[in-house]
């Protein structure tokens, strides 16, 4: 009997064939078991699987380059590849109809075992979506849940980094090969997560960012976990493609609500209208999802805010409430001048409290 790591290169061998995709794969497995057999069987019994065309290209095709290349990547510290026959595979992308054949994962393997949710929202994120998608991170990894999210900017980012701080870690499920980081402007988030996190992937190595990747690697995002919480999104936002995902995968939605005037409330407005849960605390979710309130120690405390203690700043703050607000509108409101209104919100984004928008407007961060 061949052991597993004998019976990896034929399954590199079978998932890099160009055009024997998922679907493919998963009916020659079923018809022959494992896939050294597969290659040992005769082309006649395997075009009756597939046909004469792909068991051309699958026979004829030479892809051994490929193969060296992923073994040689798996033989580094802290990276694997993942079969569907692996006891490593995640239990719950098994519980899926499209579970690909292949895992590619850089870092710590065994947090594809934990009990996880995953976070996810829009890339051009305000200040206050992104504290909060932290926060909510920060606070399910210190009770030992693990954050799976996508690495792009926005959302995705705050997610991470949250889950860096709490024992559950995160997962940072990427739409190019584990060797490659997209965008760039996340490498160092990226090396972070390969040493306390895991970075996974299904695409080959060397796989660049090809946009039609990156909604197929949602499913892969909703299926590691119990559910998903979208934290911010426009109508046409990607993040709702995984909450649909996540529906069709039995699994929960969860969305924040935000303010009635902005954009990036309108996708989770809409969730929240068609049945997904509105949560406003990590505790929600917990309850929900009747996960124990601390599955673990938390990994760290973090010190909070001082109170305001200057009347005029704590009234500047009570008159801009929570939405984006323009200058002109806040000086209308406080009555200040324009230069002491600008000096207190200069002295106000510096201490944290509020965030400067694009086009000049301001919002409160709680």
């Amino acid at each position: 009997m061949i052991s597993q790591d004998e019976e990896l290169p034929f399954w590199l061998r079978l998932c890099l064939v160009p055009g024997v995709g998922p679907e493919t794969q998963r009916l020659l497995l079923a018809a022959f078991g494992l896939p050294s057999r597969l290659f040992a069987s005769k082309r006649p019994a395997i075009a009756e699987v597939i046909g004469e065309r792909l068991a051309e290209a699958l026979l004829s095709h030479d892809n051994r380059q490929g193969v060296e290349q992923a073994l040689a990547w798996a033989a580094e510290p802290d990276n694997h590849i993942l079969t569907l026959a692996d006891s490593g595979y995640p239990a719950s992308l098994l519980q899926t109809a499209d579970p690909p054949c292949l895992l590619y994962a850089k870092g710590r393997a065994e947090l594809l075992q934990n009990p996880a949710l995953a976070i996810v929202g829009a890339r051009n994120a305000s200040p206050q979506g992104e504290q909060n998608a932290a926060a909510f991170a920060q606070a399910l990894a210190e009770a030992g849940i693990t954050v799976v999210s996508g690495l792009a900017l926005g959302i995705d980012a705050a997610a991470h980094r949250g889950g860096l701080k709490g024992v559950g870690s995160t997962i940072a499920v990427i739409g190019t090969g584990a060797d490659r980081i997209y965008p760039a402007r996340n490498a160092a988030l990226a090396r972070k997560i390969a040493e306390n996190g895991l970075i996974l992937s299904e695409f080959p190595l060397g796989m660049p960012p090809i946009a039609h990747n990156f909604p197929r690697r949602n499913r892969i995002i909703s299926g590691l976990t119990r559910g998903v919480l979208v934290v911010e999104a426009a109508l046409g936002s990607g993040s709702l493609i995984t909450a649909r995902l996540a529906g069709e995968q039995g699994r929960e939605v969860f969305a924040l609500p935000g303010s009635i005037h902005s954009p990036l409330s309108k996708g989770c407005h809409r969730l929240i209208r068609q049945g997904a849960k509105l949560v406003e605390s990590a505790e929600d979710i917990l309850e929900e999802l009747r996960w124990p309130a601390s599955l673990a120690k938390p990994s760290r405390k973090t010190d909070a805010q001082p109170s305001l203690t200057n009347p005029d700043e704590i009234d500047l703050l009570e008159k801009m409430g929570f939405d984006p607000i323009d200058p002109d509108t806040l000086q209308s409101r406080s009555r200040l001048t324009p230069d002491a209104l600008f000096a207190m919100l200069t002295l106000l984004e510096l201490d944290g409290r509020i965030a400067r928008l694009p086009g000049g407007r301001f919002q409160r961060i709680n």
